[in-house]
């Protein structure tokens, strides 16, 4: 009877060191279980990307951006529609006859205006119900974003006098594209902002250019145009 009584009974210590091997063998299990369901378990892309995009909207004002090119071509681009915006406002309240298309977004746009709501008729001469008007293109001409550079082109239409010649002389159009530009200087705009020309078109009709140009941009081409030139 003491025999059997000894057998049964179980001493604290033998008791610790069981429930120690007990729980490390439930730990066990448990790892083994999600072993498991990870070997068999599949990931679905969508939810993944969707979850993902989650977080980063989640974090996007905490977290820095990961690619500092990409937020400055979005700050360039916003900055060029900006300009765009403004061009077209001017040109809404000062020249309603004025046509405005938007050629490349935040890059280029045209701008086609009657002869004779720029100039006075059979004069190479600006009308001065217009200076209010250029002295705000030279002020958006003058206010450059870091790294950007806003341009104008104007383009008078001129008639072929004989086959496809244009006239080498000192036409109406050659004089008033030059008073455009004469009076645009005397107003302060940047000497390397605005061109004039003549090319075959309606001379009833004067069509403007406006960029907005990457500097960078601007200094690899002419490395690139020298680089040709020199070869």
């Amino acid at each position: 009877m003491n025999n059997f009584k000894d057998m049964v009974e179980v001493s604290p210590a033998n008791t610790g060191k069981n429930t120690y091997f007990l729980f490390l063998a439930l730990y066990l299990l448990i790892l083994a279980f999600f072993i498991l369901l990870v070997r068999f378990s599949t990931l679905e892309d969508v939810k993944a990307k969707t979850a993902m995009k989650s977080l980063t909207a989640a974090f996007s004002t905490v977290l820095p951006p990961s690619d500092p090119t990409a937020l400055q071509s979005e700050d360039s681009a916003a900055a060029g529609q900006a300009f765009q915006e403004t061009v077209t406002g001017m040109f809404a309240t000062s020249l309603q006859v004025a046509k405005v298309e938007i050629v490349q977004p935040g890059k280029l746009m045209r701008i086609t205006v009657p002869t004779d709501a720029l100039f006075e008729s059979g004069k190479a001469k600006v009308r001065e119900s217009q200076t209010a008007l250029l002295d705000r293109i030279v002020t958006t001409l003058s206010t450059r974003p870091a790294g950007l550079r806003h341009d104008l082109e104007l383009v008078m239409g001129s008639r072929f006098v004989k086959d496809k010649d244009l006239s080498t002389g000192r036409t109406l159009e050659l004089r008033r594209a030059d008073a455009f530009i004469r009076m645009m200087s005397s107003r302060g705009v940047p000497d390397d902002s605005v061109t004039v020309g003549v090319r075959p078109g309606n001379p009833d009709q004067v069509i403007m250019w406006f960029y907005v140009r990457n500097i960078d941009e601007l200094r690899e081409n002419l490395k690139h145009l020298q680089t040709i030139r020199e070869s």
